[in-house]
């Protein structure tokens, strides 16, 4: 395949992956919102969409650390990088259809690993720096968001258990509106980066960018774009998952959750760490069950979500690597692996109609978390 046309063709399929990120972690910044009614769920999402898009303008540290610092960009092609893409996406489509909060960052990270190391070999990753800056952020942001969130939900209760119940929900409310908004600015930080970098270290790789560049102009604003148009379609399965299925969400743990989370999602952003915001946003949300109550929260449903977080790089690597040695063997190889994507993702999304999962589905039943306060706010 030519060369100039392949690099096309990685660049597409990562805005494609981008895209998918989006609605895949719609759930991050707008689940807590919309189970307690602070938000309807299209003005959640178009809400989160705009902001997805800023955030990804305010700094390019994370795709300094994708483009420079996993993989040796001199012993990579763009068609590595278009197999891990394609594991990467197969794996966000999965975990979507099934519900699941999975990480599409360690689906990313594990897709390129997979491929760069079947391709190029075991020391051509950086494992050094995949342990500094994915590993160690992916076990220690979620526990101290979730700590955090945990002890401000406790406070928040015990600040305002004689106020009036309705007037304390109002104000929560309107709280997680700024908290939910914060949120998303911090997830276009980060996520959007991750994109970025992709196609820097595709544009490196190719010969069209030198080592240690920073993503043009051009990819910053597709990558944006990208991923605010997917935000603004919401996996709503996932945002069922996180607004009901995991702890019964009131106003001021909602709140707890998103400030938590943005904070330490905006922290990591800021050196250059690429964490998974749905470990974060996860965390938030279980910290603040716990801080309300020590049964909070669901723990099947916790237990099925880590799960779901370990093996996501590990398989989304495996298919990665897959993706990536057929890729390498030239234009039939791409191609080969670019049908194959398409068809698992087609069955994917047909599957999904048959069971769907919409905006009215999941207010419907969230609706029943509000009756408490009603009841209060009547008495």
């Amino acid at each position: 395949m030519d060369p100039a046309l392949l690099v096309v063709v990685v660049v597409a399929t990562a805005l494609a992956f981008d895209f998918t990120n989006g609605f895949h972690d719609t759930a991050n910044a707008m689940a807590t919102s919309i189970a307690t009614g602070a938000l309807r769920p299209r003005t959640a999402v178009a809400l989160s969409a705009v902001l997805n898009l800023v955030g990804s303008f305010l700094s390019v540290e994370v795709a300094k650390t994708i483009s420079g610092g996993i993989v040796d960009d001199a012993r990579i092609t763009p068609a590595v990088i278009f197999g891990g893409l394609i594991g990467a996406i197969i794996w966000n489509l999965i975990t979507w259809y099934v519900g699941l909060p999975s990480s599409s960052s360690h689906a990313l990270f594990g897709g390129l690993i997979g491929a760069t190391w079947v391709a190029s070999g075991i020391d051509a990753v950086h494992f050094a720096k995949v342990v500094e800056k994915v590993l160690v952020p992916a076990v220690a942001a979620p526990l101290v968001a979730g700590v955090v969130a945990a002890g401000a939900t406790y406070l928040t209760y015990r600040l305002t258990r004689n106020g009036d119940a309705g007037t304390v929900a109002r104000g929560y409310k309107a709280g997680q509106v700024v908290s939910a908004s914060l949120v998303s600015l911090a997830h276009g930080t980060n996520d959007a980066q991750k994109t970025m970098g992709i196609i820097t270290l595709t544009l490196i790789a190719s010969g069209s960018l030198t080592a240690g560049s920073g993503p043009p102009v051009w990819v910053i604003i597709s990558a944006g774009v990208a991923i605010a148009l997917g935000t603004y379609l919401g996996g709503w399965r996932i945002t069922h998952t996180l607004g009901k299925k995991l702890t019964t969400i009131e106003p001021p743990q909602g709140f707890a959750a998103q400030t938590s989370s943005a904070v330490v999602i905006l922290a990591s952003s800021h050196v250059g760490f690429a964490l998974s915001t749905t470990h974060v946003c996860s965390g938030g949300v279980m910290g603040s069950g716990l801080g309300r109550a020590p049964g909070g929260v669901r723990w099947g449903v916790f237990g099925r979500m880590a799960l779901a977080w370990l093996i996501t790089l590990p398989a989304a690597g495996a298919v990665g690597a897959i993706a990536g040695m057929v890729a390498q063997q030239g234009t039939f190889g791409v191609v080969a692996v670019a049908a194959v994507g398409i068809l698992v993702s087609l069955a994917i999304w047909l599957a999904s109609r048959r069971r769907p999962v919409r905006p009215e589905h999941v207010v419907d039943e969230i609706a029943p978390q509000a009756a408490p306060h009603e009841i209060k706010e009547a008495a």
